[in-house]
């Protein structure tokens, strides 16, 4: 079975502003990265239903978000995290996107699935948008596998260099729920430290500025990956962010492409035992336009 790639050009017009480092270029970026690598399927990623988002977002506050979302300019929720006309449809698309991957995956269409969308989600919790992230589509992706009879436990594995800790909030109460998080600490948003183990489905590998790739697979192998393995999910989605690349200007982690290749081989060989072998990774952050080319095509080969 293929590995598909989803992805849709709403998700280039969510504009958070001209020298924002969350920008539509990351999507060209990977989508560039990508070139020339067979075997590949590419879907466009339909929008998210209000049922869907809802599973996760109270409708308050996703009636909320759809109505700041200005007819032009900029509505700012923080400095950092702000809406532009298009952005409704970019979070649609790429929540979408990840609950049409996961169905496809789970009905046996694809084996492995890359979403390709922005923006990006693991800072989103369930009534607060943060950290460039509006919905949190991997949380409502969770949520859309657990609602096949099929699956009965979903492990998330996050390792973009910031805490998910929007992710950790949706989950941290629901055992069906595995989140494993490598990040950076002490970085935004000072979250993710090894105590936060919510009802035992949480855990966090933290790691130090400079920190490389040889601390950075010790971390995964004495810890994340064996107790992804105990937790027997029935599904392993990916928080794919590339920003703990030794390239990244957002942080100070040393990763290369070739332990983003390791991670995912690490992650498929895990799912091969554990889960029929059904991985769905989703893009969260990396601002580095050349690093995110070459850490996601190393990322889709580990996949394929």
């Amino acid at each position: 079975m293929s590995t598909i790639i989803i992805q849709h050009d709403d998700c280039l017009r969510h504009d958070p502003g001209p020298r924002h480092p969350e920008s539509a270029q990351r999507v060209k970026a990977v989508m560039s990265g990508l070139d020339g690598l067979r075997g590949l399927q590419k879907l466009p990623a339909p929008r998210a239903s209000t049922d869907q988002i809802t599973r996760v977002h109270p409708a308050e506050f996703w009636a909320g978000l759809q109505a700041d979302e200005p007819a032009e300019g900029y509505f700012s929720i923080d400095p950092d995290t702000h809406l532009s006309n298009g952005s409704i449809n970019a979070v649609l698309r790429a929540s979408g996107g990840i609950c049409f991957a996961i169905d496809q995956v789970l009905a046996g269409k694809a084996l492995r699935a890359f979403c390709v969308v922005r923006p990006p989600g693991h800072h989103s919790e369930p009534e607060k948008a943060m950290g460039f992230c509006l919905i949190n589509h991997i949380a409502i992706g969770a949520m859309q596998a657990l609602a096949n009879p099929s699956v009965k436990r979903v492990a998330i594995v996050d390792f973009d260099v910031h805490h998910g800790n929007g992710t950790q909030a949706v989950f941290e109460q629901n055992p069906d729920v595995m989140y494993v998080s490598s990040h950076q600490l002490p970085l935004y948003p000072g979250s993710g430290h090894i105590e936060e183990t919510g009802c035992g489905n949480i855990l966090n590998l933290p790691l130090a500025a400079g920190d490389g790739g040889n601390i950075f697979r010790s971390a995964w192998s004495r810890l994340g990956l064996p107790a992804i393995h105990s937790f027997a999910p029935d599904l392993i989605l990916v928080s794919a962010g590339f920003d703990a690349h030794q390239r990244d200007p957002l942080a100070q982690l040393e990763l290369e492409d070739e332990d983003y290749r390791w991670i995912t081989e690490e992650i498929c060989d895990l799912a091969a035992d554990a889960s029929q072998g059904r991985v769905v990774s989703i893009l969260e952050g990396g601002y580095d336009l050349q690093a995110l080319a070459t850490a996601s095509r190393a990322h889709v080969q580990g996949l394929m």
